[in-house]
Parts: C-alpha cells; sequence; structure tokens
C-alpha cells in the first residue's frame, strides 16, 4: 500500500555510483561464460513441471528467485517452493564465479540495479520467469495442521512457472477471495506459520519502506507499509530458512544466517517507552505479538516500532564445518535461519543450498562449496554494507533534492527517535533525534529537545544534494 508520494525532479545518481566503486560492466570473460551457459541451460533427470508454481515479487520484478505451489495434505499442508539453481549455471573456479565474489549481492539503486549475475542469467535463463522450463532447486516441506514440519525433500528439478504474480494485486485478490490456486492457501498457511513463530518468541518490525521511484522525467519519493501478503510470502521464505539451517547443524557443516536474541534490559528499556508513547503492552504479551498488533502509519506507533529496531542488531553469517556454532540460532526469527531462497540476488545463497543438497542426499558436500564456507561471512558483510550505503544513499540524496529550494520553510513532523540520555556526562552534540514529516516523507535528523512520539513543528536549516544531507529544529 503506497502511503505518500511527493515528486522529485530529475536525480542523477551516478555520483553515489562511484563513490560506493558498483562496477558498471562484467569482465569479458565472465560475461562470456555467462551468455554461453545461458544459451545451453542444464536439463536436470527430475521432471516436476507438472506442478503448476508461481512467483510473487514486486512490480516489474525480472530476478525471480522463488516460485510456489501450496495444498493440502492428509494432516496438515505441503509447501512446494522452487528456488533458482544458480550453481548449475556458475561454474566453479571459473571467471564468472570470481566476480560474483566481487559483487556479493545484487545492490539496487533508483536508475536501475548492479546485479549479482550478468543479466543473461539473472534476468534470463536462470530465473524463473513464467511460461519456460527452467533448473531449479525444489523444496518439498510437509506442515502438520499446526504448522509443524513433517516431512523435508530437497532436490535438482525442472520446474515451469505459470504466472508472474505482483504484491498489489495478489493483496487485492486476497481481499476479494480471489487468490489463484497455486497460493490460494497463502494466507491460512502464512497466518499459521507467523503464530508458530510469535509463541518460539520471533520479532518481525513492519516498518515503512522509503522507495526513490522513477516518474516520467523525474523521481517519487515513496513511503510505503508493507501489505499482509507479503507478509505471508516472507513466512515461506523463513521456513525454507528454518528448514535449511535444521539440516545443516545435523549434518555438521553449513551458514547460517545468526544474531543474538533482544537482551532482557533493552526488552526492559522498550517496555518502559511504551507508555509515553501511548502504546500499551500488556504484561502477557511478547515483543513480536505486540508490533503485530501495531499500525505503523500512525505516528505514536511508528515512533515505538522505531525504538523497537534497536533490539535487532549484529546480524551475521555465520560457518561451521564440524562443531556447530555456540550461537546458532537467529534472535529475530528465535530459531536456527539459513539464506537459501534467494541466490540470484546473494552470492551465500549458492553455496548454503548445495551444502543442502548434499546433506539431503548423503553425500559429501563438493570441495568447492565446503571451501567457500568460511570465507563467505566476511564478503557478504562487507557487500550488505554496500548495499545499505547505496539504498541509504539514494534516498538522502532525493529527499535533499527535493528540499534544496525549501530552507527556512516549516513542516509538521512526529518524533520517531531521541538521542540516548548522556546518563550525568558532558553532553557531545546538541539535544536532538529524528522527525519523520508527513509532506513530503522524509525522515531527518532534528536538533532540540524532542519528546519522543510527540507531534511537532521543525523548521528545515540545512538541504544539500552535494553532500546528501537534511537538518531540521525544533520551531
Amino acid at each position: 500500500m503506497v502511503i505518500r508520494r511527493v515528486l522529485a525532479p530529475r536525480i542523477d545518481f551516478g555520483a553515489l555510483r562511484r563513490e560506493l566503486g558498483l562496477p558498471e560492466t562484467y569482465p569479458e570473460v565472465a560475461q562470456r561464460e555467462a551468455d554461453e551457459a545461458a544459451a545451453a541451460p542444464p536439463a536436470p533427470a527430475v521432471d516436476h513441471t507438472d506442478i503448476p508454481l508461481v512467483t510473487v515479487d514486486p512490480p516489474g520484478s525480472r530476478d525471480l528467485d522463488q516460485a510456489m505451489h501450496l495444498s493440502r495434505r492428509a494432516g496438515g499442508y505441503r509447501v512446494r517452493y522452487a528456488i533458482a539453481d544458480v550453481a548449475a549455471h556458475v561454474r566453479p573456479g571459473g571467471a564468472l564465479e570470481d566476480e560474483t565474489w566481487r559483487r556479493g549481492q545484487t545492490v539496487y539503486l533508483p536508475d536501475g540495479n548492479v546485479p549479482l549475475h550478468p543479466r543473461s542469467l539473472g534476468e534470463g535463463a536462470a530465473s524463473l520467469l513464467p511460461d519456460v522450463d527452467r533448473a531449479a532447486v525444489l523444496w518439498t516441506i510437509d506442515l502438520d495442521a499446526d504448522g509443524g514440519t513433517s516431512a523435508v525433500v530437497v532436490q535438482r528439478a525442472l520446474v515451469r512457472s505459470r504466472a508472474q504474480l505482483a504484491y498489489p494485486q495478489v493483496q487485492a485478490d486476497a481481499e476479494a477471495g480471489r487468490l489463484p490456486e497455486p497460493i490460494a492457501l497463502l494466507p491460512e498457511i502464512g497466518a499459521l506459520l507467523t503464530a508458530r513463530g510469535l509463541r518460539r518468541g520471533a520479532v518481525n518490525l513492519p516498518i515503512p519502506e522509503q522507495d526513490v521511484e522513477a516518474d516520467g522525467d523525474g523521481w517519487r519519493l515513496v513511503l510505503r507499509a508493507p501489505v499482509p501478503m507479503e507478509e505471508h510470502n516472507a513466512q515461506i521464505s523463513l521456513l525454507t530458512g528454518m528448514v535449511a539451517a535444521d539440516l545443516m547443524l545435523a549434518g555438521g557443516i553449513g551458514l547460517l544466517r545468526t544474531m543474538p536474541a533482544p537482551k532482557p534490559e533493552a526488552v526492559q528499556r522498550l517496555r518502559a517507552a511504551a507508555a509515553p508513547l501511548g502504546v500499551h503492552w500488556p504484561d502477557d504479551v511478547g515483543v513480536g505479538e505486540l508490533l503485530l498488533r501495531l499500525d505503523p502509519g500512525q505516528p505514536r506507533a511508528a515512533a515505538f516500532i522505531d525504538q523497537a529496531a534497536e533490539l535487532m542488531r549484529s546480524a551475521a553469517y555465520t560457518s561451521f564445518d564440524g562443531e556447530p556454532p555456540e550461537q546458532p540460532a537467529h534472535g529475530g526469527v528465535a530459531a536456527a535461519y539459513a539464506h537459501v531462497t534467494a541466490p540470484l540476488r546473494r552470492l551465500a545463497d549458492r553455496y548454503a543450498t548445495e551444502v543442502c543438497l548434499a546433506l539431503h542426499d548423503g553425500r559429501a558436500v563438493p570441495d568447492w562449496a565446503r571451501a567457500a564456507l568460511p570465507r563467505l561471512p566476511a564478503v557478504m558483510a562487507a557487500t550488505d554494507r554496500a548495499a545499505s550505503a547505496a539504498s541509504r544513499g539514494a534516498i538522502d540524496l532525493a529527499e535533499a533534492v527535493l528540499l534544496a529550494h525549501r530552507v527556512g520553510e516549516t513542516f509538521d513532523a512526529a518524533v520517531v527517535d531521541v538521542d540516548a540520555p548522556s546518563n550525568g556526562k558532558t553532553r557531545t552534540r546538541p539535544p536532538g533525534g529524528t522527525v519523520a514529516l508527513d509532506d513530503p516523507p522524509v525522515r531527518a535528523r532534528c536538533l532540540g529537545e524532542l519528546p519522543l512520539g510527540t507531534r511537532v513543528r521543525v523548521r528545515l536549516v540545512a538541504a544539500d544534494p552535494a553532500t546528501r544531507s537534511v537538518a531540521f529544529e525544533l520551531a
């Protein structure tokens, strides 16, 4: 659901690309390897093109990693989740593999992405586009009536997606009760898996996303709240990641996505912030369940959600070969979890998936995958930072361009974060925090004594596209 849109003038994101050192092209030999792989796609021995899979993604997506089909079975459900088989297209030790290690993941910018793989693969022969046969890793996960996993099969297979669906239409179809058969059970299964997650102590942050979208000769700055079908879809990916992590832990080798559980004192600080923000938090309600009840479009709820984000820090990739890691769980998922569902966009998933295939079949993990595991955490951490910097930098630039001619004006805003107290020490900077404007949908630093979760008037004191900075003060 689009909450607010504001038109911004033409913006050049080239300087941001250059600053982050994002590559513009592929080395000739890597591109040639990709084109040759695309021209001679693999043909898995197992044919599952009879399964009427569909993809569900943001509108206009071409790098389609996942396709699903959901059905009932005696005593529960069957989830069939096809993931693009990137390892079947990328030769270990080749120039293309080397280039994907340099990139690490796809970086998304408003004027076009910087893909992990050449488009002939990532948006072509390896992508699960509709009405064409594709090599995939097919996860078949049987669930009992309560959503618990009862059986798992993972295998290479030939698949064929029947349709490319987009979130806005899927949400409309869900509300009208006319979801297509392959995903008709998605709201039911998604809600069941969400409930299981809440009972484990999982935490989901429904933070509205800021995006910059092309609009003719200009750009839109967009603030979106996630729609329910996005969360249901995410639950299928989380389910697969948890199943993959269990396979790895049982097999004694793998690559997990880990994060410490929220510390009790951090939860207590969050609970203390609830009442001043007008958020009712019953004693018997966990953080995850409370967040699920809040409307992120309401300023005070948004401020509370922003504070809750402090619980979700220090996510990392953790590899192991032999003894499992001392702390294997992901605090946000409240379970062991692995990234295996986005190999077109994320390097780590290719290798983690190969480990799962080998463990499931009872055979040795290929040397090329085993050797990659200890190297992946550092590479993924570096590319995570680059991707985050690109996303934040694009939004900062759009905000600065949008507001450059409005310095001195005042705006209505909500206080969504405040600087930590000084604890009796001398302040190192003036008091302040973060405010979210109603119109345009901008979040920026503001100086002044700001009461968390309140409505205030703020004055724009700086908007500089050259430094991508915007600043306000309490009016």
